[in-house]
């Protein structure tokens, strides 16, 4: 798991440190710290809660994997709202590998004087489990409150948490970002390593170098900077930036060396017993191809197996066995792709263990097993290799969750050897959302409508879980109220029917009738007809307000614009004498999606098509100004298709 924290000053590398720090609980003289000096006018700043006096640490390992890291920080509380992100601490550690040292926590003036000099309550706590979704984590958590924090306060601490058995020898990772998201006065990050050992260091973005000083058989390099500016966010803001300064550092092994390490730890946990051995023939008896068979194992792994995170010790990282997981039903994700592996092998096939990082992304520059969080399986198959995502019951067979789409991975083979990978990318425009619309309008602006809802991607294979397990009738009723109160306001909703084509690349289909949903408004000569998208629409002037509030500096992630496609069919029967005035038809095209809208009438029936095609792909912040004409145009093309002017005989 990526370690990435605003860090502090490391204890062991202040000027003059021989052994344990304790700090003196004294009232007396103010604390003599140049940090202090650096305080700022809250009045120069008037958007934020606080800043950073100090945002400093040192991370030290040695080669075998063991180290310490001793971080500070020190906080300057300019607003209410900083004392309620500062007042409480909470520090965590794995109690069976690492120590905690809380060397100070203290509240002072600007000035340095001490008004508290530890805190109020101090805690230790296990991580409980949750019971709905348990993960059991050998984790403990410090929680300390402090008294007396206020505006105009400063909050001074410093822990130091000490690495003494590391998973695997050599292997560590940590991030570090300059900038937290507001100013800092003083940053500095300090590594600390034996002339023997060269970690791998990733430095992004940085302006300055830094300076490295070998002696007494070590090699300490500091990175330092004063005055960090705040980065602003932005939206559509694109990962692959040239803002962000980030340091990220890394043990000094091979992917190959990690994929190994694995396979030891696994080698003895696939044994199929006798017991295992029955429970899988009862699993694949009514199956008549091998697919049928492999489908039904997945079937049985993904959702039978119950999923239980478990990260306790060594067994975050080693599987159990298989017949244990049989046996007790559940695992946690690399229980339940040994077991499918295991099972898949007695079929004749063949299938390996899949190391990744679900929802986030590994620099495939810095080889470390902490960048992964997750496993899944890869099948090999005659039309070529398969990833299954055995935590998913609901994705179907041959389809991963959207967390692991274009993840680089470590596949894993059983000898050790290891293949670098990378899952495969769903396509912006395989998620759609699709709505047929066939209503009559009643004189007094009521309609009754036949709706049909096509859902394909994430949402669609969840709603298939929902409805095939754990929703009751209660819970249809309410669905299906709500879908039509979507449709036309007070509409009511009945005959809800299902059909799951998810398979077959068609999606999840939804039929039912919204009855008496008010669907226009009597004004005079006219009614106003409301078509379903309006209520969904949003003000975007405040969204492009900010876009164009200062110079652009991150590049714009398209899929974050437009993400998805879907298409609106509405056919609407008006009275008789009734004729729409609908506005003009709108195709809009660009970097950023595509949108059409058409209308006509052809006797009593209104027609109206919108289609939307999503976008994907990072455009240079130049293109700010494409954006904002972007959303204004889109905006402008659903305001007038949200509202048409029905002319009503006198």
């Amino acid at each position: 798991m990526v370690r990435t924290a605003s860090f502090v000053l490391l204890l062991a590398a202040l000027p003059g440190f021989t052994g344990e720090v304790r700090p003196s609980y004294t009232h007396s003289p103010p604390i003599t710290d140049s940090i202090y000096s650096l305080t700022v006018d809250s009045a120069k700043f008037p958007r934020e809660a606080f800043v950073y006096l100090l945002d400093d640490g040192v991370i030290r390992h040695e080669a075998d994997g063991r180290g310490s890291r001793t971080y500070r920080q020190v906080v300057q509380i300019l607003k209410q709202t900083g004392v309620e992100r500062w007042a409480e601490h909470s520090f965590g550690y794995e109690p069976g590998r690492e120590r905690l040292t809380v060397n100070w926590i203290r509240v002072v003036s600007l000035t340095g004087q001490i008004i508290s000099d530890k805190p109020g309550i101090t805690q230790d706590a296990d991580v409980p489990a949750p019971m709905g979704d348990p993960s059991y984590v050998e984790r403990k958590i410090r929680r300390m409150s402090l008294p007396n924090v206020r505006p105009g306060t400063v909050v001074d601490f410093s822990y130091t948490i000490e690495e003494f058995k590391p998973f695997r020898p050599g292997d560590f990772f940590t991030g570090w970002r300059l900038s937290p998201g507001t100013l800092v006065r003083r940053s500095r990050l300090v590594l600390d390593t034996p002339i023997g050992l060269s970690p791998r260091v990733i430095a992004r973005n940085l302006d300055f170098h830094p300076d490295t000083v070998i002696a007494g058989g070590r090699r300490v390099v500091t990175w330092a900077r004063q005055d960090v500016e705040k980065i602003e966010p932005e939206p559509f803001a694109a990962d692959s930036n040239d803002v962000d300064q980030t340091i990220t550092i890394a043990g000094a092994g091979e992917w190959r060396d990690v994929g190994a390490w694995y396979a030891n730890l696994a080698r003895d946990r696939y044994a199929v017993s006798s017991t295992v051995a029955d429970k899988l023939s009862a699993i694949v008896s009514g199956a008549r191809t091998l697919d049928d068979s492999v489908r039904a194992v997945h079937r049985f792994v993904a959702k039978d197996v119950r999923y239980v995170a478990i990260s306790l010790g060594m067994g975050g990282y080693q599987p159990r066995s298989v017949a244990d997981v049989v046996a007790t039903g559940y695992g946690d994700c690399k229980d339940k792709a040994t077991l499918f592996i295991a099972l898949a092998a007695r079929l004749g096939i063949t299938a390996y263990p899949v190391l990744l990082s679900a929802g986030g992304r590994v620099d495939r520059r810095l080889p470390s097993i902490f960048q992964f969080n997750h496993a899944i399986a890869a099948v090999e198959r005659p039309s070529g290799r398969l990833y299954v995502d055995l935590t998913a019951g609901d994705v179907p067979w041959g389809a991963l969750p959207i967390a692991d789409h274009g993840q680089f991975v470590l596949v894993v083979h059983p000898d050790g050897r290891t293949e670098e990978d990378v899952t495969p990318q769903e396509d912006s425009n395989a998620i759609r959302n699709d709505l047929l619309l066939d209503a009559v309008l009643d004189t007094t602006g009521f309609a009754t409508s036949r709706v049909e809802m096509a859902i394909l991607g994430p949402v669609a294979n969840s709603l298939r879980d929902m409805f095939g397990t754990s929703m009751d009738s209660a819970g249809r009723a309410s669905f299906v109220r709500q879908a039509a109160s979507n449709i036309f306001p007070e509409a009511e909703g009945d005959s809800l029917t299902m059909s799951n084509q998810l398979d077959g690349g068609r999606g999840l289909r939804f039929r039912f009738l919204a009855r008496n949903g008010r669907a226009a408004q009597l004004a005079g000569p006219v009614a106003i007809l409301t078509l379903p998208q309006a209520r969904q629409q949003r003000d975007v002037k405040p969204l492009i307000a900010e876009l164009l509030a200062r110079p652009r500096r991150y590049p714009i992630d398209v899929a974050e614009v437009s993400s998805g496609s879907g298409t609106v069919q509405l056919r609407i029967e008006l009275p008789l004498g009734w004729k729409a005035e609908p506005p003009k038809d709108v195709a809009l095209r660009g970097p950023f999606g595509a949108l059409s809208i058409s209308y006509g009438q052809s006797g009593r029936t209104l027609s109206v098509a919108i289609e939307r095609e999503g976008r994907e792909g990072i455009l240079p912040k130049t293109r700010v100004l494409d954006l904002a004409k972007w959303l204004e145009s889109v905006a402008a093309a659903e305001r007038e298709a949200g509202s048409i002017v029905i002319s009503r005989p006198r």
